[in-house]
């Protein structure tokens, strides 16, 4: 149970209620176990007045009525507590399974990209869900009735010694081979619940792929395919849950078979000794239903230890990402306020760990605040690494990108990021209306900033032109609007911020030259201050920039102003020919 043991933490925060539950269960079982001393006393009364031939019944009738009614107040007052014990100790499972999961979710948004890269989306929804929820079974019900056992075991035996040792070991006998058994079958389970966990996983993941990358799936008409491989991922799947059930159904036939076992012995020496005259009949009428009183919660020592083996085995899921540290993280120095936007790549050099490729090499530059530069080169030139890089989602192995007078590390990732207004090369959106997709980059925006960013991104008419105007509902990922759309409400989205500094990665792509043209001139126009890098393909998209910086193999190839550049032989000279030749044409 060494995994369970981060859900200390937890149960230390709800120690009130716990003990609260525990007073609930113990007072519970107490009065519980009152009806079987009542019962027996009974019978005892009943085989004394039938041996003395008495005849008057009114001293018998009343104590009768009286062991009557304490047994109904009895049962009532433990049904009472009974009740209170389960709405105490659940309520809390519910409170620790609701703080997991934001505990799970807060970690996910700490951890770096390098994390998002080599974990499917999936798997982690399936460890936040399904995991979470097993967990949430162990501090629930597995934990409540495992008090709940453990209390009614104590007073129960307790009691039985007291009246009858010898006839309680031979009762208890078969607990020792029980607790052999749930040794042995816990490992079992221990094992085939984690391999269930995985496979749910793998089916999670493969689902959710399949569900949001259909569009492609029909394109290519392979909705065959992928039908085979989910029926072979779903058998996978149910020949381990079925691995795992054979498993588990043998707690309950051996727990009844248990019990059956100590109620004939019972009956046997218990009877043997009532005829030898060393236990009245009432004793083993009491010990008849205390033996069937723990037949309940013996069986569910099985069904617990169930629960607890695939909890320990889903908290362990848990934990690994939870071990996770970030990548990138503010360490002691990161404590500088940022005053100035000037931005400085000095001799900056980067390799992704994953692949080994350098993508950087001695990148140095420097933008001026409030100057715009436009970044360009052929594809796995580095462009987006340097966007990333000023972001600080990494940082470089060797060199220093700095803001101001300061490095990056200097500066708090919060703090950097609030001042930018970020646009990647695939725009994501979210699955509510065009309204709240805009907004997310400033909550508290009114709706008339909404409109202002949605003009500035050239966006605008195509709003108003849906039925439902700003409160159009997009399908997910905004499958309903066509690339160019879902390109300019995400700059709309960064521009909502005002940010001090923009990145726009390739987001011009899906877009006409007049429109891009467009957003360009509203940017340059009502963001005189915001210093922008624009990553792009197109010449027109880059010569209104301050600056240009052409990027080849991680070096920088050309560097100044378009009038420069288009005088001087190399890629962007080469560029610009071939893309007015084809404006010629067309």
């Amino acid at each position: 149970m060494r995994a369970l043991q981060y859900l200390n933490r937890y149960l230390k925060k709800y120690r009130f209620l716990l003990l609260l539950g525990l007073l609930f269960t113990v007072s519970s079982r107490i009065f519980a176990v009152l009806a079987p001393s009542l019962v027996g006393d009974s019978i005892t009364v009943i085989e004394q007045f039938i041996r003395t031939g008495e005849t008057d019944l009114t001293d018998i009738k009343r104590l009768l009525l009286t062991n009557i009614a304490l047994i109904v107040g009895a049962a009532l007052i433990s049904g009472i507590f009974t009740f209170s014990m389960r709405q105490t100790i659940i309520n809390v499972s519910r409170h620790i399974e609701y703080d997991l999961k934001n505990a799970v979710y807060n970690h996910y948004q700490k951890l770096s990209l390098r994390f998002y890269k080599k974990n499917r989306v999936g798997d982690l929804m399936s460890r936040i869900s399904e995991d979470v929820s097993r967990v949430r079974m162990y501090v629930g019900p597995a934990l409540m009735y495992s008090i709940n056992t453990i209390t009614l075991f104590v007073i129960v035996i307790s009691y039985m010694l007291s009246v009858a040792p010898k006839l309680t070991l031979y009762t208890l006998l078969p607990l020792p081979i029980l607790s052999f058994l749930i040794y042995r079958l816990s490992r079992a389970i221990h094992e085939r619940s984690t391999l269930v966990q995985q496979m749910l996983s793998k089916l999670s993941t493969f689902s959710q792929e399949s569900f949001s990358g259909i569009n492609v799936i029909k394109t290519y008409a392979i909705e065959p395919n992928r039908t085979i491989e989910m029926a072979s991922i779903s058998k996978e799947s149910k020949t381990k849950n079925m691995s795992l059930v054979q498993v588990q159904a043998w707690f309950f036939p051996m727990m009844i078979l248990l019990i059956g076992i100590s109620n004939v012995l019972v009956i046997f020496i218990g009877g043997n000794q009532y005829m030898n005259g060393q236990i009245e009949l009432g004793v083993l009428a009491e010990f008849i239903i205390y033996v069937n009183m723990l037949t309940w919660p013996v069986a569910t020592v099985g069904w617990v230890t169930s629960i607890i083996q695939q909890a320990e085995a889903s908290q362990k899921r848990i934990n690994e990402f939870l071990g996770q540290e970030p990548d990138i993280q503010d360490g002691i120095t990161a404590n500088k306020k940022i005053t100035s936007i000037d931005i400085s790549f000095d001799k900056v050099n980067f390799i992704y760990d994953d692949t080994g490729i350098q993508s950087l090499k001695d990148v140095s530059f420097k933008l001026p605040s409030g100057k715009t530069l436009a970044v360009m080169g052929p594809t796995g030139s580095g462009k987006t690494t340097l966007l990333q890089l000023l972001s600080k989602t990494y940082l470089p192995h060797s060199g220093k990108v700095s803001l101001g007078n300061f490095a990056l590390q200097d500066y708090t990732q919060h703090d950097i990021r609030e001042i930018m207004g970020v646009v990647p090369q695939q725009p994501f959106l979210f699955s509510d209306t065009i309204a709240h997709n805009i907004r997310f980059g400033k909550p508290d925006a009114t709706e008339e900033e909404i409109e202002k960013a949605a003009k500035q991104a050239s966006v605008h008419a195509n709003i108003v032109g849906f039925k439902a105007g700003y409160e159009t509902m997009l399908g997910e990922r905004g499958i309903t609007l066509s690339g160019g759309q879902k390109q300019r409400l995400s700059i709309a989205r960064a521009l909502i911020k005002n940010p001090k500094i923009l990145l726009l990665d390739d987001c011009l792509s899906a877009v006409d030259t007049e429109t891009e043209e467009a957003i360009l001139n509203e940017l340059k126009k009502n963001n005189k201050d915001t210093s922008a890098i624009i990553v792009c393909h197109r010449v027109s998209s880059a010569k209104n920039a301050d600056y240009i910086l052409v990027l080849k193999d991680g070096e920088i190839a050309q560097y100044g102003t378009h009038k420069e550049l288009v005088n001087k032989a190399g890629y962007y000279k080469e560029l610009y020919e071939e893309q007015r030749i084809e404006e010629t044409k067309t």
